[in-house]
């Protein structure tokens, strides 16, 4: 199933995308895309309503966050063997983990806002993971248990923030706004390998980011159990695993960041696009 969240900010709805492709509302089946609704009992009875009654959204209408209520938002750095080389770092021995603020969370279309006094915003195609289930030490072998499945995530950065104003990464990763999930919320039976999709970003039609999960040094599997080790996972929780060379800050001979008034597109193979456009702080 690939299901979204439709509507005004602070007002989706739940819905699922018909084969044919208009959004259905859910609402009368779940309250929301979010929480205990992603375990395997929430996902089942999605599964069993029958869609086609269903009333039908407007195909124009906004569609937010895939995922409601995310408690946390848990980042994976430098997880692409090609883009730590871009970067000139080594590859990690262990995940390198840090948070990104939900509030930074908006939907995939929605316009990114560049921050006061930014120098250096940059992008980030990843491959979103939603927790499905509470986990807690959880083994690797039984760790895609816990998956309700995936979605695409822009993790924005701004480096000037990130690296070079000291500290932990995740000042520079939680600007309001810089975290676009979705569409949609595709469902772990939908993909047959998160280790083999294909995805890409662009700027202003210049294609910047032409990747693969392939290249993950740590692959899904080995990040949930990892981070189960340390924290428990709750239902709606979002990983975002890494992203591929092409980033801004790895442009070459001078590395290349966004300015106000341009567009961004990305998207991953199976889990659908996102379109942004970036307009200034106090627009």
């Amino acid at each position: 199933m690939k299901l979204l969240r439709v509507g005004a900010k602070g007002a989706e709805r739940p819905a699922i995308l018909h084969t044919d492709g208009s959004y259905r509302d859910i609402s009368s089946v779940v309250e929301d895309i979010a929480g205990d609704v992603l375990s395997e009992s929430g996902l089942a009875k999605i599964a069993a309503a029958d869609i086609d009654s269903l009333p039908v959204l407007p195909a124009d209408s906004r569609i937010g966050a895939c995922v409601g209520k995310v408690g946390k938002f848990i980042c994976i750095g430098l997880n692409y063997a090609d883009h730590a080389a871009e970067t000139g770092a080594a590859i990690p021995e262990e995940p390198i983990i840090f948070m990104k603020a939900t509030s930074a969370i908006v939907g995939p279309n929605d316009d990114v806002r560049i921050p006061r006094n930014s120098k250096k915003s940059d992008w980030e195609v990843e491959l979103g993971v939603v927790i499905g289930k509470e986990a807690r030490y959880v083994d690797e072998a039984d760790a895609m248990d816990y998956v309700a499945g995936y979605c695409v995530v822009n993790d924005m950065s701004e480096r000037e923030f990130q690296i070079e104003r000291s500290g932990q990464w995740v000042k520079g990763k939680s600007a309001d706004t810089f975290g676009p999930i979705g569409p949609y919320l595709v469902t772990r039976d939908e993909v047959a390998d998160p280790q083999n999709l294909a995805m890409w970003l662009e700027v202003d039609g210049h294609r910047y980011q032409d990747g693969s999960t392939r290249t993950m040094i740590f692959g899904v599997q080995h990040i949930v159990s990892y981070l189960s080790q340390f924290m428990s996972l709750q239902p709606g929780d979002i990983i975002s695993t890494g992203t591929p060379p092409g980033v801004g800050m790895g442009q070459k001979p001078e590395p290349v960041y966004l300015k106000e008034g341009q567009t961004m597109r990305l998207g991953i193979e199976g889990l659908g696009e996102q379109t942004q456009k970036t307009i200034a702080w106090n627009a």
